[in-house]
């Protein structure tokens, strides 16, 4: 294979050295044959399964349930991209360790860390794909995927109906103690959404100093053009804090400044499957207006964990070559069990530090990362070990 350092390192086609090449395809053939065998084996054991109780139970059409699956596969196709790079890179270095390559390599002066070199440039190009793969094509195919079987079960909630909406925004005002604290600075509440018109609206605005204002409305809607919402048929109540001064009046119709967030709040939730990051980070700023603490938390949490997780693949890749060129004969089945374990303890292990940072105990930044962290020293610890 080596026609000596000097031919086998000369930059050729994309800057790639002979050697580099060589080692590439020893990576990317397996790693295609892997991607398309752990997606299939994904689909069956998280779709297909399901599916097929849907068509029994249910009479969901066929044509409806291969659409479903078709659109479910990107998913799959991501998740698998972190596994296929693992073990595509454990067998490779293996068979090269297994055949005494790489000890041809070191003898003409190459140190295993430039060995390793072609695996790392390959996971990084596998991490963009799959970055761009879970941010353009997975949110908007699982979103498309729910909503067709929510209406071809006849589970389909319309986008613009919902009951009780509740809407509450926050002011920090100075406390007693030099600090501040939180109290409610106005309140929208609406008993149904029908369509485009609010039914049943009360509005609480505590925003003005000295002055409350209490409003009830049957209906509103949001005004495009100007930006406000109508409120119709109602009542209007103000008074000073302490209620001395009580003065209302009625009006057909009535224009208040108040966000549109009650709108977009009764619009169906998507899941943090069917959001990108930038969507997820709008879902973020309703979130924090409605000063919901809980799932600010948790979609901090996750929106980390979207950008992490295309870093899997390196971490993946790291430990792969780091195992993979111990001297040592590993075969197929080896890799494939060492592949496994490894994934069952970075997972669980992510599962974890994503439980811990939903609930607070953890950072977002260290519940999105802590896993890629670890595995990124135990990788460098292991490959330092066998450059020795």
């Amino acid at each position: 294979m080596l026609a000596g350092k000097s031919k086998g390192f000369r930059t050729g086609r994309f800057g790639l050295s002979l050697v580099d090449r060589y080692i590439a395809a020893e990576i990317f053939l397996p790693f295609l044959f892997i991607v398309g065998l752990v997606s299939s084996l994904g689909v069956a054991g998280g779709t297909i399964f399901d599916i097929v109780r849907q068509i029994t139970e249910y009479g969901l059409l066929i044509s409806v349930a291969i659409k479903y699956i078709l659109l479910k596969m990107p998913q799959f196709v991501a998740y698998a991209f972190p596994v296929s790079v693992l073990l595509a890179t454990l067998m490779g270095y293996s068979r090269l360790s297994g055949q005494s390559e790489l000890i041809a390599l070191r003898s003409v002066g190459l140190s295993l860390y430039r060995i390793v070199v072609p695996a790392i440039l390959f996971s990084l190009f596998v991490a963009g794909l799959s970055f761009a793969f879970n941010e353009y094509i997975v949110p908007s195919a699982n979103y498309k995927a729910a909503t067709m079987l929510e209406q071809a079960l006849g589970k389909e909630q319309p986008a613009l109906k919902a009951d009780n909406i509740f809407y509450p925004e926050y002011k920090q005002v100075p406390a007693e103690n030099g600090k501040t604290r939180k109290v409610l600075k106005r309140l929208f509440y609406a008993e149904q959404l029908d369509g485009e018109t609010m039914k049943g609206v009360t509005v609480v605005d505590r925003s003005q100093d000295n002055l409350n204002i209490f409003i009830l409305a049957q209906s509103a809607s949001w005004n495009i053009p100007e930006n406000r919402w109508k409120l119709f048929n109602g009542t209007s109540y103000q008074s000073n804090l302490d209620g001395s001064s009580v003065t209302s009046a009625g009006f057909e119709r009535l224009s208040y400044q108040f966000p549109r967030a009650p709108l977009d709040i009764a619009k169906r939730d998507r899941d943090m499957s069917e959001m990108n990051i930038f969507q997820s980070i709008q879902n973020l700023e309703n979130l924090r207006l409605a000063n919901d603490e809980k799932k600010i938390r948790q979609t901090l949490v996750r929106i980390q964990q979207r950008i992490a997780f295309p870093f899997v693949c390196v971490v993946f890749c790291l430990l792969g070559a780091a195992i993979g060129t111990r001297p040592q004969h590993t075969n197929r089945a080896t890799s494939f069990g060492i592949a496994v374990a490894i994934v069952f303890i970075y997972y669980v292990m992510n599962f974890v530090s994503i439980a811990m940072g939903s609930v607070g105990a953890f950072p977002p930044f260290i519940a999105g990362w802590s896993a890629n962290l670890f595995g990124f020293a135990v990788g460098s610890w292991l490959l330092f070990q066998s450059a020795r």
